[in-house]
């Protein structure tokens, strides 16, 4: 199987209208693997339009049979074309395919996580009845229901592409909703794949979904937010385009998900076994660090600081990188060169603030091609020092030692940031009650994982908005309607 290259805009697999196309490039290879549509603001006008004519004129939004069967369709054709579909996943994101498989994120997981919706759109309750009350004389019956909200802007990065668009499509698509999915410039394949799936493979109506690629997406992505008939933006990204995309949608007061940055901390209280806590660190290599939920600060005692550093240099030493087909490596390399060149930047600018550089922090030197970062540890970091308060999306990790366990917490919630964590203790009510008082939309407690279909993700503070998987992540795509009949 091929990899799409066209746009799939009101049902048909398009060119852009003018001709423009731009490379895909390998991050493992520094080479261009392929070519895909470079969308205009005339191809956006056209998904925009479709999308909304399909919501407005065809049975979309209520006919619940037709669509439970056409996301059953989809669902079988990722599964048939899987195998061809995670090479071209694992080629585009720079992923190897240790976490491209059954285990990792970024392709048979979130093709399993249609399941769940599946199995519970059927159950879903859209009207109920609360009863009737009484206002003076008047009796009414009222119903609450619960509808489409309408034409949906779904924004998605390059780091877990297909998990983060199946993520936001999905859900939108069970609700009702029509979409334009525009897809992150680095990672296009992940989403026009799915633009031919569903011409291909599935009855879901001309307009319905739509993906737009575009090399720049700036100025289709200001129109797709800004446009007036979009009743909703769905994105996922970088807090400070998150913050563009919430002003630039008060225009319209369209209803804005955001699921944003994080500088997720990781504490291990001072009962903690250190020898099973401190694999947990090695997360930072997952995917190269390229990831919102990853806990990046490490919390110790300060008493079990130095306990601390001689298992990371032992434990950072089992991490293996640079062989893309390696079905047990979590490592590749950054995304592109801007964003490895952005990773050193924060190193340096650890050492100049002073944290000390305690394995790892440039370029390896056996991978002369490739966008890699070694693995890199601070220890003696500060809370206020850059490394510690802004999101480097990179595999680096920094150590930060607190005095007792109010320090710990305090150090914690002490961020712009309110995503996730994970807490360590050999007491398990301890580690919970800790959990309890971290401010963070998910939290992970003596090596758990919140990660699931059917477990609600989303941030607190300048982390996000709203929730996305679970059934608060379904519900982000409906609108609410009371209906009153007198009696």
């Amino acid at each position: 199987m091929n990899p799409e290259s066209r746009l799939f805009i009101d049902g048909e697999l398009v060119p852009a209208a003018s001709g423009r196309t731009y490379a895909n490039i390998s991050p493992v290879t520094e080479e261009v693997i392929g070519q895909v549509a470079d969308a205009g603001t005339e191809d956006m006008e056209r998904a925009i339009a479709a999308a909304r004519r399909a919501f407005d004129t065809t049975d979309w939004s209520t006919n619940h049979a037709l669509r439970l069967r056409c996301i059953r369709q989809l669902r079988d054709a990722l599964l048939a074309v899987r195998d061809d579909f995670k090479q071209q996943i694992a080629a585009e994101t720079g992923s190897p395919l240790g976490i491209c498989g059954a285990g990792g994120p970024q392709c048979d997981v979130p093709i399993g996580f249609i399941d769940y919706t599946l199995e519970s759109l059927p159950k879903f309750q859209w009207s109920r009845d609360i009863g009737v009350s009484a206002f003076g004389t008047l009796k009414s019956r009222r119903l609450v229901e619960k509808e489409a909200i309408g034409v949906v802007a779904c924004i998605t990065p390059w780091n877990v592409p297909l998990q983060i668009n199946l993520a936001k499509c999905i859900p939108a698509l069970a609700a009702g909703c029509t979409v334009v999915l525009k897809a992150a410039p680095d990672t296009p394949w992940s989403a026009t794949m799915l633009g031919r799936l569903v011409k291909e493979h599935t009855e879901i109506p001309a307009g319905v979904f739509n993906v737009i690629t575009s090399e720049d997406p700036r100025e289709v992505g200001d129109q797709l937010v800004g446009d007036p008939r979009v009743d909703m933006v769905s994105f996922t990204g970088s807090t400070a385009v998150g913050k563009h995309i919430m002003a630039r949608a008060s225009a319209t007061v369209k209803k804005v998900f955001l699921e944003l940055g994080g500088k997720s901390a990781n504490i291990l209280l001072d009962d903690a076994d250190f020898g099973s806590a401190l694999l947990s660190a090695l997360g930072v290599c997952f995917h190269a660090g390229q990831g919102c939920a990853i806990a990046t600060r490490l919390l110790v005692p300060k008493s079990r600081q130095a306990e601390a550093e001689e298992i990371l240099k032992t434990y950072f030493g089992y991490i293996q990188y640079g062989n893309p087909a390696a079905e047990d490596q979590i490592m590749g390399p950054l995304i592109n060169k801007r964003q490895q060149e952005r990773v050193l930047g924060y190193i340096e600018r650890g050492k100049q603030e002073g944290a000390r550089l305690l394995l790892g922090g440039g370029r390896p030197a056996q991978l002369p091609r490739g966008c890699y970062v070694e693995p890199t540890v601070f220890v003696d970091v500060t809370n206020d020092m850059t490394i510690a308060r802004e999101e480097i999306f990179g595999p680096v990790l920094a150590v930060i030692a607190y005095d007792d366990e109010e320090d710990a917490i305090r150090i914690a919630n002490d961020s712009v940031y309110g995503l996730s964590g994970a807490v360590w203790s050999a007491d398990e009510a301890r580690a919970l009650r800790v959990a309890r008082r971290i401010r963070t939309g998910t939290i992970n407690v003596n090596g758990g994982n919140f990660y699931a279909a059917d477990a609600p993700f989303g941030g607190y503070k300048q982390s996000g908005l709203g929730r996305e998987m679970g059934a608060e992540g379904f519900e982000e795509y409906l609108e609410t309607k009371t209906i009153a009949i007198r009696v």
